[in-house]
């Protein structure tokens, strides 16, 4: 047990985060081993230790009130952030009461949707998402062993560029792609309608977690639907969805992220009966395809998945770019900042360049020359508002374009994908710190290789479960010298800007 200090602040500071990261990731392998080789008894054993554990305990505590980006949301009690004191605090109430632990009501949000309708995002309290990141430590590595191969949504090591791989590696002229033609699968309000019993059969965990997280789901059900429904906005809920639809890519080659799904068929495949197939699978989790979003699309037609447009030409070759919908709200957000009468030219610099840097960097496997998408139209505009500012008096106008619109290479459909059922709690940690190496481009990239794929702060190998970031030693983000830029965790990158130690 923590001791707390007259001063709450220092002691949280001062904890050994490496440490606690060393800590619980050594658990979760062994947990991944366990159910690899099929003793999940053991597993379960291992699970206890995770939850009980001080270093699980205080890396969920973080995770949800200084990491995670929807950390200052209120749950139905108001409390938007915990003082330290509250978070040493809390710690110790779940060491204590893990097993017992009493989910409250959720705080519903209604989120507009593209469609015009609205979903119900429905939030947990800060210490109901503490215990769910706690369970979530225990329960990934264990069906991280076990989830299909290709599934990319919402697991460490996947991502969605490793699902835009996958489908150039199945409809490009090589593998006969423009003979082929694709099902959209829409499932009704998925997160809604899944069946807590479809969760409950295959969770694999000991009783008191099993409880817990049954405790859990019944928390966020509606009073039509109380036997189904995970909360969207839970810690825990991707997760559990994972698990609940973790075997439907075996109904016909496909690839899944999370509720987003793509079937490939060849043309002499039924289409009808491929989706009977489907239907069958879900209903028995309670769930049902949305006959109007639902599709059969030939390749040459053209489809969207995750924000792109992927279409096969009419001379075979395989494409993808920014799909409509993406770009148009890209460049809404783009339009509000540059629009904005409240702040200089500087400040609109400083606010779009993370903006233009994400979105290149999420369409960087696609084709994006041209003036559209290389957003010519979009930079001459902004240069013509920041032309017109008179308070711009430390940059030209061709600098802070510059700033304001940072380039990100590109390389066409050169994702590496990850291997198989490669997951980072396997342990090969040459394999995921040279992976992660690939992955990022120029600075970072050379700053990897420099540091032998370990962060810079905590020292851990830097693995494809978490992002990294490049952090500028001496606090000028103007000074791009190698010996100034240092790779480093998402996390610590984080926890350094707030004044804080990672080590």
């Amino acid at each position: 047990m923590i001791r707390h200090s007259s001063n709450a602040s220092e002691s949280w500071k001062k904890l050994n985060w490496k440490k606690f990261r060393k800590d619980l990731f050594r658990l979760q392998r062994r947990v991944y081993k366990a159910v690899t080789v099929g003793d999940k008894r053991k597993a379960r054993s291992l699970q206890k230790l995770i939850v009980k554990s001080q270093a699980a305990i205080l890396l969920a505590i973080r995770q949800v009130t200084q990491l995670n980006a929807g950390k200052k949301t209120a749950g139905i009690d108001g409390k938007a952030s915990l003082t330290s004191e509250e978070r040493l605090n809390l710690s110790d109430k779940l060491r204590a009461n893990f097993t017992t632990w009493q989910h409250q009501s959720l705080r519903e949000i209604a989120i507009p949707k593209k469609d015009g309708t609205t979903r119900m995002l429905k939030v947990p309290t800060i210490a109901d998402r503490a215990w769910q990141c706690l369970a979530k430590f225990a329960l990934e590595p264990a069906h991280e062993a076990t989830f299909h191969a290709r599934s990319y949504g919402f697991r460490p090591g996947r991502s969605a560029h490793d699902a835009q791989r996958l489908l150039f590696n199945n409809l490009s002229s090589r593998s006969n792609g423009i003979g082929k033609r694709v099902i959209e699968l829409d499932i009704e309000t998925c997160f809604d309608r899944i069946n807590h019993k479809a969760i409950m059969d295959n969770l694999i965990a000991p009783s008191g977690l099993k409880l817990g997280i049954f405790r859990c789901l019944k928390a966020g059900t509606s009073v039509e639907f109380p036997e189904q429904g995970t909360p969207q906005g839970g810690v825990v809920s991707p997760l559990l969805a994972n698990i609940a639809l973790n075997g439907i890519e075996d109904m016909h080659p496909s690839i899944r992220y999370a509720d987003d799904m793509v079937f490939m068929l060849k043309p002499e495949d039924n289409a009808d009966l491929i989706l009977v197939k489907i239907s069958q699978f879900l209903a028995k989790r309670g769930m049902n395809i949305s006959q109007n979003k639902t599709q059969l699309t030939a390749t040459t037609d053209g489809f969207d998945f995750l924000g792109w447009h992927f279409k096969v030409q009419n001379n075979g070759k395989f494409r993808s770019f920014p799909s409509v919908d993406n770009y148009k709200a890209f460049r809404k957000k783009v339009k509000a900042i540059v629009n904005n009468s409240n702040y200089g030219a500087e400040v609109k610099a400083q606010k779009l360049a993370p903006l233009v840097r994400g979105w290149r960097r999420y369409h960087r496997y696609c084709k994006m020359d041209g003036a559209k998408h290389s957003l010519w139209h979009i930079s001459h505009r902004a240069w013509k508002v920041f032309n017109q500012e008179k308070k711009q008096d430390r940059y030209s106008t061709k600098q802070l374009i510059e700033k304001a619109f940072p380039s990100v290479p590109y390389s066409e459909n050169k994702h590496v994908n990850v291997r198989g059922n490669k997951s980072p709690f396997d342990g090969d940690l040459v394999y995921w710190s040279e992976r992660n190496s690939k992955l990022y481009d120029g600075q970072t990239s050379k700053a990897l290789k420099r540091q032998n794929h370990s962060c810079a702060s905590c020292g851990h190998k830097l693995l494809s479960d978490e992002r990294v970031h490049l952090h500028h030693a001496d606090g000028n983000h103007n000074n791009w010298k190698k010996e100034n830029l240092l790779a480093i965790h998402e996390s610590c990158h984080t926890y350094f800007h707030m004044g804080k130690s990672a080590s």
